[in-house]
């Protein structure tokens, strides 16, 4: 067969290269600029992201450019000291040369507000634990392309390795006297054979050998196909040695919390079928002296994040009778040390139970929930009275406005609370507030060498009433700097991913990207998002998607009628979960100049028999067989109604997504190439699922998706063919 002509010409890589150059800020000269781009190349790669710096003698721009994306830096894993006198925490930059998110320990003083490097390095270092004493601290850091847990010495300043490491540890945590930690690392397996290989002669160069595979997830997204092995848990003395693997097996453990000094309780499902339950997990109690492994819970359902009491009496974990759903919100549980007397902690805790640490006084926990776009930090006694001790926590996602943040609590009798502070103008800063949420202070200001000198876009929450039902759905909107309520500028909805999270009133460099040139943005948490009770969230159960397209476009139905938007100049995108709600929407209807549906589900079916979480899908969300049940999958894949489907449409999907990978992606492309609706497929090198994890990849998802925006805004259009009749 001939090969057609053009068949390749819409499929672009991203390399940090956009398929348009850098906006600039005229609009009749841009529009001119990009039509004449377009007739000259289609839709090809064009200039270098940071292709549009400004020249020597112009002042940069104010606006949120391409390039300020890699001078934001945000705080993340805030850790206070036991004694309640300082903070450590991860600092993140963005490396222009390695193009990297590189984190390094810092270190705040609360009395005097000074903030120090404490660990820097190339590698960067992350997961600070203070010791129980406050005198050490172990991290996480790399040597020479080697993973490394180090202890360091507050006193001298000096630190060392604790091991040689083949595999990188985590979750490491310390013994309640301060000799020991223990940490999880995987651990090599014995690869399934059939057949031994010859023995090549020397200096021959066969084929690699065969890769024999037997378990039903057998790739994962941002690991690959998966090495033969398991997770286990190992201890480890803090003056370092070699360290002593305490859990064996084919099964996974990992999680581990000191009991006591000679007991660990770790996570994980032991199972037979465990590949079929895969949100199953059980807490297990491992004795140091003998290995010995006794269950402490055994229900039909995911028990696991055990943490101690101060006495070392109770243990409160998270869990939830599994009902076979697509989502479930974990609960709070209680048992006595020996797995006895298992009792529900607030029972009627409207929301999802997050990280969880006991108070130093034993007598509440502390518990960090999704709460309407936020991440609010709850104080629940052993009564199980709630009180809120600080909200507004997140901001730790740099990309989406996802709601990302975690605390920790000093000892003391008056113990204090460190956090990710969120903001809508900025990224996550580190915080401070008293148990008791009095005298709540935000210790740094990170980008304040940056952000007050740029127009930053201004964000305004509003609240919109379902035409679906009339439930009420929240949303935020970006708006450009020069921006006018006159119906005259251009649209972006984008949709979250998930589908069970939520978006908040964070800043985010994609939302700031967009608004900067030009786009009024807006994000919202349609029926399904999580942070608004469980109820709210199963709406879309076996429903998805659904009613959440009718949520999304009363969101956009307001914004018009508010005159924020003109009608004729509406785009959409989203990734992942918002990815597969954005092809839905082209199929739904073509109200839309343009969509960029980003790493999208296309057709259940592939992606309950070949993605990274297909069992999730078939034994939690369809709840069907694909094989004998195949409409159960097709009726909620936009594959199903690709006829209905004309707006152009741009599919971009990262080169190593196992989430949901690139043939969902290809499918759609294919099949609009194929009815003959304007499309291109851009694939990003190297990347998995989440495109944002590396600045220039974010910079190329965002500025690709305007570019494609820019030539099918009506707009840009007319103010091209003006430009050539002058």
């Amino acid at each position: 067969m001939s090969r057609p002509t053009r068949a390749r010409e819409y499929v672009v890589r991203v390399d940090a290269r956009v398929l348009f150059p850098k906006f600039q800020t005229g609009m009749k000269g841009r529009a001119m600029k990009l039509r004449h781009m377009m007739m000259m190349a289609g839709v090809s790669v064009l200039l270098a992201a940071g292709g549009a710096a400004a020249k020597e003698d112009e002042a940069p721009s104010k606006r949120f450019t391409a390039d300020r994306v890699f001078d934001m830096e945000y705080a993340s894993d805030p850790q206070v000291s036991p004694d309640g006198k300082t903070v450590a925490y991860v600092r993140h930059s963005m490396d222009r040369m390695t193009d990297k998110d590189t984190g390094q320990i810092w270190i705040l003083d609360l009395a005097d507000g000074s903030n120090r490097p404490l660990v820097t390095g190339v590698a960067g270092a992350s997961s600070p634990r203070w010791s129980p004493d406050g005198t050490r601290m172990v991290y996480s850091t790399a040597t020479d392309g080697k993973p490394e847990v180090r202890v360091f010495y507050l006193d001298t300043g000096r630190s060392f390795a604790l091991a040689q490491f083949l595999e990188g540890p985590s979750e490491t945590v310390w013994s309640p006297d301060g000799k020991h930690v223990a940490f999880s690392m995987f651990v090599k397996g014995e690869a399934p054979s059939f057949a031994k290989a010859p023995t090549p002669p020397e200096g021959a160069k066969w084929n690699d050998g065969v890769k024999v595979i037997d378990t039903l997830t057998f790739r994962f997204d941002g690991e690959g196909y998966l090495k033969d092995g398991a997770t286990q848990v190992f201890v480890l003395p803090v003056d370092g040695g070699t360290p002593r693997q305490v859990t064996f097996g084919k099964a996974d453990m990992s999680g581990p919390e000191w009991l006591d000094n000679d007991t660990l309780l770790v996570s994980g499902n032991t199972a037979e079928d465990r590949d079929l339950d895969p949100i199953e997990s059980e807490i297990y109690a491992v004795e140091l002296a003998d290995l010995s492994v006794t269950p402490l819970t055994s229900r039909d359902g995911p028990d696991s994040d055990p943490v101690v009491s101060p006495d070392g009496k109770t243990i409160a974990y998270r869990g939830f009778d599994d009902k076979t759903l697509s989502y479930q919100q974990a609960d709070l549980y209680l048992m006595n040390a020996d797995g006895k007397n298992v009792r529900a902690l607030a029972a009627d805790f409207p929301g999802d139970i997050g990280e969880t640490v006991w108070a130093p006084n034993g007598k509440s926990l502390l518990v960090l929930s999704e709460d309407h776009g936020v991440l609010t930090l709850f104080n629940i006694d052993l009564n199980g009275k709630v009180s809120q001790v600080v909200t507004g926590i997140g901001g730790g996602s740099i990309g989406r406005p996802y709601a990302d943040g975690s605390f920790s609590v000093s000892g003391g009798k008056k113990p204090v609370v460190s956090y990710t502070a969120g903001f809508a103008d900025r990224p996550a800063e580190v915080g401070v507030v008293g148990i008791d949420g009095k005298n709540p202070k935000v210790l740094t200001a990170l980008n304040a060498d940056v952000l007050p000198y740029l127009e930053m876009a201004k964000v305004e929450e509003i609240k919109v009433t379902s035409s679906a039902d009339g439930r009420e759905i929240e949303a935020w909107v970006a708006f450009p700097p020069d921006f006018k309520a006159d119906g005259s500028f251009p649209l972006i909805l984008e949709i979250h991913g998930g589908p069970y999270a939520m978006y908040g009133p964070f800043f985010a460099s994609e939302m700031q990207r967009y608004a900067a040139e030009g786009y009024v943005t807006v994000w919202s948490n349609p029926r399904g998002s999580t942070g608004y009770g469980e109820d709210f969230a199963l709406l879309i159960d076996k429903a998805y998607p659904g009613n959440d397209y009718v949520d999304l476009m009363s969101v956009v139905d307001e914004l018009v009628a508010r005159q924020y938007a003109d009608p004729d100049r509406l785009f959409v995108t989203g990734g992942s979960g918002g990815g597969i709600l954005t092809a839905w929407i082209v199929t739904k209807t073509d109200r839309f100049a343009a969509a960029a549906s980003i790493k999208p589900v296309i057709n259940w079916m592939t992606m309950a028999l070949a993605g990274d979480i297909a069992q999730v899908v078939r034994r939690h969300w369809i709840r069907a067989e694909p094989w004998s049940d195949p409409e159960a999958f097709l009726k909620f894949s936009p594959i199903r109604y690709i006829d209905k489907v004309v707006t152009p449409t741009m599919i971009m999907v990262g080169e190593e997504d196992y989430r949901t990978p690139a043939w969902e992606a290809e499918q759609f492309y294919t099949a609009l190439k194929m009815r003959g609706v304007d499309t291109v497929y851009v694939r990003v090198p190297g990347s998995p699922h989440y495109i944002a994890s590396r600045p220039s990849r974010l910079i190329a998802k965002t500025d690709n998706i305007m570019g494609w925006f820019a030539k099918y805004d009506p707009a840009k259009k007319d103010e091209a063919e003006t430009g050539e009749d002058d």
